[in-house]
């Protein structure tokens, strides 16, 4: 029984913005993640969903890391299903790609070579850290699109498939999963695949809500995500960044109620991760610290 706590990104441009987390006198990449890395054991890597990074950054966040230190990260949009602009690709892929008549792409669209190709470099860019002993949950957060049928399936399993070797957390984010009709086969399905089911808290009564569902599919980790429970502004139109959707501030008495059942959680499972994903400024970080000195109080 383990539990971990850490936040979405250690970079969030509001966390940096708002001053309030790191010191005045950290102020390089370096000294801000051994400085996250002080406090929190657990972090997830928010900026592998936008691009996949170069295997040398990996190497860095070993390094700059304590030996015990843990990153979840989160797998490359594309993969998942979410529209991609061809810019944020490596050069030669987008060269190889210039035929293709739209900037966005989608997985299903990409010729079998280039999907090979991309899901290869993704693995080589996290090699780094599996190597290391620091990685620990690949994170797919799939699309409101992505429904419960056949086809969405499928996409999982090949995910899956592609990812052989590492461990899987998967969010749903289309109520399709977890209706009733379906609830029970969606949890057996991610059991079946030896993925990790991730446990959500977030806003209530949309099309992309995700229930409190603590249900374990996979013995060595569960993953509690919350995502804060601001129903103004999770399905906000024209967000400029997810600060503004996961603008939330966890009061003691709901983060105390949190802790509790991931202390039940906990004793059914190897490990626990939990990542606070309300990232606007400092929320995530201020809730974090205050979950931890809970965890710490309650023994």
């Amino acid at each position: 029984m383990g539990i971990l706590v850490g936040t979405a990104s250690w970079t969030d441009k509001t966390l940096l913005a708002c001053g309030r987390f790191y010191p005045k006198e950290v102020k390089t990449a370096e000294a801000r993640l051994r400085y996250y890395a002080s406090i929190f054991p657990l972090v997830e890597v928010d900026s592998s969903f936008y691009g996949i990074p170069a295997p040398a950054n990996a190497k860095l966040w070993a390094e700059r890391t304590p030996e015990a230190f843990t990153f979840n990260v989160k797998a490359f949009r594309l993969f998942t299903g979410h529209q991609t602009d061809a810019k944020v690709l490596h050069k030669d892929i987008q060269q190889a790609l210039a035929g293709t008549s739209t900037k966005t792409l989608y997985y299903r669209g990409m010729p079998p070579e280039i999907s090979v190709e991309l899901w290869r470099r993704f693995r080589e860019a996290i090699a780094p850290l599996r190597l290391a002993g620091k990685l620990g949950l690949v994170h797919f957060q799939f699309p409101p699109w992505l429904v419960c049928n056949r086809e969405g399936h499928a996409h999982v399993a090949h995910c899956v498939e592609q990812m052989a070797g590492h461990t899987m957390s998967i969010e749903f984010r289309h109520r399709s999963w977890w209706d009733d009709a379906h609830r029970a086969g969606t949890i057996e399905f991610l059991r079946k695949l030896g993925a990790v089911h991730t446990i959500v808290d977030g806003p209530q009564g949309f099309a992309n809500s995700v229930p409190l569902l603590a249900e374990i599919t996979n013995a060595d980790c569960a993953l509690v995500r919350l995502h804060g429970r601001n129903v103004d502004t999770y399905n906000i139109k024209g967000a400029a960044s997810a600060a503004e959707r996961f603008d939330y501030d966890y009061p003691d008495p709901e983060l105390r109620e949190i802790m509790m059942e991931v202390v039940r959680l906990a004793y059914k499972v190897r490990n626990t991760h939990v990542i606070f994903n309300n990232c606007d400024e400092d929320k995530g970080q201020r809730n974090g610290i205050t979950f931890m000195k809970m965890l710490l109080a309650h023994g």
